[in-house]
């Protein structure tokens, strides 16, 4: 497993213990590309339901990340995306019709994705 850091030396239990972990990129990446991969006539609501959490936790965790967004209207404008994704009002509900949480939940990878890609980029390391 793969895990980033931003160029710190080894991290204090009470750095750790703040919430300061690294970004683990293969394990983002690795979620994200079996979302990616569902199929909608082949997928369950479940299974769709089951993927949301992480993905969304993934996302939220990375739009704590520098990304350069002060910089950067492009990456400042997937930010406010994520942020408008995480919003609980935007997520699906149980009685959101199935194709819509399939293309909530793309939708999500999708820029979990793009933001890992940007926070890689942002810290000098590996493409995920």
């Amino acid at each position: 497993m793969t895990l980033a850091s931003i160029g710190k030396a080894l991290e204090t239990a009470e750095e750790t213990a703040a919430g300061n972990l690294p970004i683990d990129v293969e394990g983002i990446s690795s979620r994200t590309e079996s979302v990616l991969a569902m199929k909608m006539g082949t997928t369950t609501r479940a299974a769709m339901d089951g993927a949301t959490p992480a993905i969304i936790g993934h996302l939220n965790r990375l739009l704590c990340e520098q990304l350069g967004a002060d910089e950067d209207q492009e990456v400042e404008a997937l930010v406010r995306k994520g942020y408008n994704l995480i919003d609980y009002a935007s997520r699906p509900s149980e009685s959101t019709p199935t194709f819509g949480a399939y293309v909530y939940l793309r939708d999500a990878a999708s820029l979990t994705r793009r933001l890992l890609w940007i926070y890689t980029q942002h810290n000098g390391l590996g493409a995920p």
